[in-house]
């Protein structure tokens, strides 16, 4: 990578949930489906195929670029939607809210970039669980935003040096389809028998 490339936004989705495995998805191309990751496809592509319309009095939008030159971030939006002149962006999940603030990191940079292209503030977005057919709201606090700004410097930092995370066993290993791959306790084992030898 360098200063003129762009990150995706997904990335910073994955970092927060896993560095090592943003590490392995962006920097050695590495990525491998399980039920999770089919599951999430197979949503995402019946999202972007709906196109553009209104329901009630809500535009919505589906599968457009966004782009942020300040951020160097890109990425297709699952959904974006204009109510009374506001606009805010709706990423879709397959599973239901988990304990994890990754999912609020994407839909936050979604809002930065939207901020950039059209000059509004956007202040909202939200989080739709196919598990649980709900819209979690997200709101775009100085906070969150602060949290984004610096995860997107550690994907940025990541991508530029390639230097390895260490992987680290934590429940988030359960569903992950890269964890043949790390297999974090090794790593855990092996650092164990060295200090005992």
């Amino acid at each position: 990578m360098n200063e003129t490339e762009y990150i995706p936004i997904a990335s910073l989705n994955q970092y927060a949930y896993c560095p090592h495995r943003c590490w392995r998805m962006f920097c050695t191309g590495e990525f491998i489906d399980n039920q999770y990751t089919i599951e999430g496809t197979s949503l995402h592509e019946r999202v972007h195929t709906m196109g553009e319309g209104h329901r009630e009095q809500t535009w919505q939008v589906r599968a457009i670029w966004l782009k942020s030159d300040k951020y160097k971030l890109i990425g297709k939006s699952d959904l974006i939607e204009s109510e009374n002149g506001e606009l805010y962006p709706v990423e879709y999940k397959r599973g239901r809210k988990g304990e994890w603030d990754n999912d609020e990191l994407q839909v936050c940079a979604q809002a930065l970039c939207l901020e950039e292209m059209t000059g509004q503030i956007v202040t909202t977005g939200y989080v739709f669980y196919a598990h649980s057919h709900q819209r979690q709201l997200v709101e775009i606090t100085e906070e969150l935003r602060q949290s984004t700004v610096a995860t997107i410097e550690a994907v940025q930092m990541l991508l530029l040096t390639g230097i390895m995370p260490k992987p680290v066993k934590t429940k988030r290993c359960t569903g992950c389809s890269l964890y043949t791959r790390c297999v974090p306790e090794v790593v855990d084992k092996v650092g164990r028998y060295q200090e005992v030898y």
